[in-house]
């Protein structure tokens, strides 16, 4: 009576086993991730795995159960083949978004235990550019492992496999060509990653351009420039251009200040007046804070100032406050060592010599004569 009872019933058979199976499935996951989240309460990295694998591992348990009873499903079902297929299809599916997901929670697991919000945040730079690029690499290589698995499940996809690998020449040369930027970018993220020409928070001189690095994806480079712009590179950028790195090895950097004053200026003072402009300021790490002379021309001297800080932004303010200092304390204490232009006036014709002497009397005569005067050479007349 019974088995006649599932061979005429046999999907309403399927659906309460269907129904009953899903909903075993979301009690042992509900029962699962309450465990979990006790077990990983206090290990951070662990906890956040299980957040990110909440959903995926979800769905995952109920096409698990559903596949499961499917396998117990009469062969009168109807469309058995095309719901097992779908099944498995799904099946895998759930498999590979789980390893994403896990994958994507200890990558971001790996930063926070890596704060680069700190003063010396070069080996958390450092772990945060390795971890987010070959985090990116390892969920590229599932994603494709994971369509190849689905793609053998289908009927056939063998035998066009093997068809295109037949004809593999023309199709490869065109798949090459096409595929180029794509596989040039993820070539120069493995570089990026294990090199590390650049990193997270890393300060870059790009096309002229100063900004962090942002964020770094598996085809570009994201910049926030100073006045909060966004500059986007592809990453092969960074393999086949030079640029400018000014935290490759530490975040301390050295910057100068330059200034015009005249050749009379002392030194000393200056020199005093920038040590006392230094310790007044919070962003000098008091390493460097040296005054010297490194130009001169025809109307007035370059000095430069040598001054250090403990990061780019901080050098930045440092550097002008530094000028306006230097420049306020000149123009109120020695506003006559400013720099100036010298002029010498010079006549175009040279006047003729001044004699304050006597003339001889025979050029007074000489004069006489040539005057005109009322006595003649000779006398009256």
């Amino acid at each position: 009576m019974e088995p006649e009872f599932v061979t005429r019933h046999s999907l309403l058979v399927f659906a309460v086993a269907a129904v009953i199976g899903v909903g075993l499935a979301w009690l042992a996951h509900r029962v699962g991730a309450v465990v979990l989240r006790r077990v990983t309460r206090k290990r951070p990295l662990a906890s956040l795995v299980v957040s990110r694998a909440y959903v995926p591992s979800l769905w995952l348990l109920i096409a698990f159960a559903f596949h499961v009873v499917l396998q117990g499903a009469p062969d009168t079902l109807p469309g058995l083949p095309l719901i097992s297929m779908v099944s498995r299809l799904v099946l895998i599916g759930m498999l590979t978004w789980l390893a994403m997901r896990s994958c994507e929670g200890v990558a971001d697991g790996i930063v926070m235990l890596n704060p680069a919000d700190v003063a010396d945040n070069l080996d958390a730079r450092r772990i945060q550019t390795q971890t987010r690029v070959l985090g990116r690499c390892v969920n590229l290589m599932i994603l494709v492992i994971g369509l190849a698995a689905m793609l053998l499940t289908l009927p056939g996809a063998r035998q066009i496999g093997a068809s295109i690998m037949a004809s593999a020449g023309l199709l490869g040369l065109v798949a090459g060509f096409a595929a180029k930027p794509v596989l040039g970018n993820v070539i120069a993220g493995l570089q990026i990653a294990l090199t590390q020409p650049i990193r997270i928070d890393d300060v870059l001189i790009v096309k002229g351009e100063w900004g962090r690095v942002e964020e770094i994806t598996g085809a570009y480079v994201v910049i926030r420039i100073w006045d909060e712009r966004r500059l986007v590179v592809p990453l092969q950028w960074f393999i086949e251009n030079p640029f400018e790195n000014w935290t490759r090895t530490t975040s301390q950097l050295i910057g100068t200040v330059f200034l015009w004053v005249d050749y009379r200026t002392p030194l000393d003072p200056l020199r005093e007046e920038l040590k006392r402009l230094c310790e007044a300021t919070t962003e000098w790490d008091g390493r460097v804070c040296v005054l010297q002379v490194t130009d001169t021309t025809d109307r007035a001297m370059q000095i430069r100032a040598l001054v250090s800080a403990r990061g780019s932004g901080e050098a930045w303010d440092l550097r002008c406050k530094i000028r306006e200092g230097l420049i306020t304390w000149v123009h109120e204490n020695r506003p006559e060592y400013l720099p100036r232009v010298r002029v010498q006036e010079e006549d175009a014709e040279p006047k003729p010599p001044h004699h304050d002497h006597v003339a001889p009397a025979s050029q007074k005569a000489d004069e006489g004569a040539v005057g005109g005067g009322a006595l003649g050479p000779l006398g009256p007349a």
